[in-house]
């Protein structure tokens, strides 16, 4: 048992926890620590991708109980590469917030460590129903976040937010229910290993349970049809908190990719392949459809909330694809994408503020300050996201089409890809022209005026940026690293035996 696995929990809980008996103290100090906190956090997830860099997957049991009873938590590749890049998001997003968001409403920084305390245990945790259970803590703290400040287009949006993912944690206890009455465990590993060896009579409940979890987790990451809650949501917020919600879809798409090869991988026996005939279909209509939304998009952060969605069709379709190097390009994919929209949504921020009352809107205004820089950051951003050579976002986009060569859905995930990649072009050269170039010509804009010159505010998009900057010169390392957490995960018995120490009897906790 490794005492380290634990402690990417641990240190937000209490950093919340103190930060929330800190309150009465300066505004300074509270940032400090949580500052510190984060980066923290950032220095334990490089610690733990170090050992689990060689294949070794980590286990954690709390309480000393054996799995599968009692709660595990485990550390493989790809739980810590969802924790670095979680973690290294966060980073960029409080130092954006600290410059003056965070004082906008109540209980700012022990919102924002409750928050990733919830996704560092869902990426971290081995059990089901403990999955729900971080699920829902790091929506509840989404809750504050997504609500801070006020306002009532944020407090609309809020509203949706909560009515939807209410009703999907309904169904996921309906799922977890199902699945505990018919196997007795919630242990992953240990579901893993009774569903390869699951009789006919159960096969049904399973797999309507299989189902409904993966209806969940495509309405977490934002699917299609279950995507209309996010746009209002994330346009309506504060530009931090809809950065680091850019990591919050990946959870749901992290738990699709897990399900998918642990659950219903190639050894689950009558249930393999379970949510084939799903994921592909459902992910490249998400890419379309988020796409469409971009055109249609009438401001900034808002055309960044639908290209938050196309990734995410994107990623899924990577994933789809069921082979290592579809699963390798979509993990080398996810983080270019959480970065670059994550970004985009600060930049949307600062221009937004710089040109006074007509705030981020595709409409022509004043020349801004800084546009120089700014124009500059917007087009890098830009590039990324509609993956021109030699961004990192053309490189996720060859793997991708390089992994879906052998693929009988070739033509149709080519022809998704490319032509949705051309419309990203079309709609962000036409924002920023309306943005950058069609200001000189046009008359200053009354009633609030424009922010003064503040430079340093860009310093958190540019980190953000030069993250994707890493993912270019470092590619090969990278893909590597992503091609063997693909191999690991299509090698479900590593995963079991890592958890469980020894095989199970066939059928253990089956009801008569």
């Amino acid at each position: 048992m490794n005492h380290l696995v634990i402690a990417p929990v641990l240190l937000p809980l209490l950093a919340g926890v103190l930060l929330l008996l800190l309150r009465p103290f300066a505004i300074e100090l509270r940032r400090l620590l949580s500052l510190l906190a984060v980066i923290g956090q950032v220095v334990l997830a490089i610690l733990l991708l170090a050992r689990v860099h060689n294949g070794e997957i980590l286990t954690y049991a709390l309480g000393g109980w054996v799995p599968p009873f009692g709660i595990v938590l485990v550390a493989d590749r790809l739980a810590i590469w969802m924790l670095l890049i979680t973690t290294l998001l966060a980073c960029f997003a409080l130092l954006y917030a600290v410059r003056g968001t965070d004082i906008r409403g109540r209980h700012f920084h022990v919102l924002f460590q409750l928050q990733l305390f919830g996704l560092n245990g869902a990426f971290l945790t081995g059990d089901l129903f403990n999955l729900f259970v971080f699920f829902e803590i790091l929506l509840l703290a989404s809750y504050g976040l997504l609500l801070h400040g006020g306002g009532r287009l944020r407090t609309r949006a809020g509203l949706h937010f909560v009515v939807i993912n209410l009703a999907g944690s309904t169904l996921f206890l309906f799922a977890v229910g199902t699945l505990y009455g018919i196997m007795g465990t919630l242990n992953m590993a240990d579901l893993a290993r009774q569903i390869a060896v699951l009789p006919a009579e159960h096969l049904g409940p399973v797999k309507a349970a299989g189902l409904l979890l993966f209806g969940v987790f495509a309405l977490k990451s934002a699917v299609l049809p279950l995507h209309l809650w996010l746009p209002a949501a994330y346009a309506n917020t504060s530009a931090p908190v809809a950065a680091l919600f850019a990591i919050m879809t990946k959870v749901g798409a992290y738990s699709i990719l897990r399900m998918e090869t642990l659950l219903f991988g190639g050894d689950a026996g009558l249930l393999a392949g379970m949510l084939n005939a799903w994921l592909l279909p459902l992910a490249l209509l998400t890419l379309a459809v988020g796409m469409l939304g971009v055109l249609a998009a009438a401001s900034l952060r808002q055309q960044t909330a639908y290209l938050l969605v196309a990734s995410v069709g994107s990623l899924l379709t990577a994933f789809g694809l069921g082979s290592s190097a579809g699963i390798a390009a979509g993990l080398y994919y996810l983080p270019h994408t959480t970065f670059a929209t994550a970004a985009l949504f600060l930049l949307a921020d600062s221009i937004s503020r710089r040109r006074g009352e007509l705030d981020d809107r595709f409409e022509a205004g004043v020349v801004m300050c800084d546009r120089s820089l700014l124009g500059g950051l917007f087009v890098v951003a830009a590039m990324l996201i509609a993956g021109l050579p030699p961004m990192s976002g053309f490189i996720g986009k060859w793997l991708m089409l390089q992994a879906a060569l052998p693929h009988p859905w070739l033509a149709w995930i080519m022809g998704v890809i490319l032509v949705t990649s051309l419309l990203a072009i079309i709609a962000l050269a036409r924002a920023g022209s309306v943005l950058f170039y069609r200001a000189e010509t046009a008359a200053p804009a009354s009633g609030k005026p424009p922010m003064a010159s503040r430079t340093r505010e860009l310093l958190p998009a540019t980190g953000l940026l030069s993250l994707c900057a890493a993912l270019v010169i470092w590619a090969g390392p990278v893909d590597e690293f992503a091609r063997a957490t693909a191999d690991q995960l299509l090698q479900a018995d590593e995963y079991v035996h890592a958890v469980l120490g020894t095989p199970l009897a066939p059928g253990r906790g089956l009801t008569p």
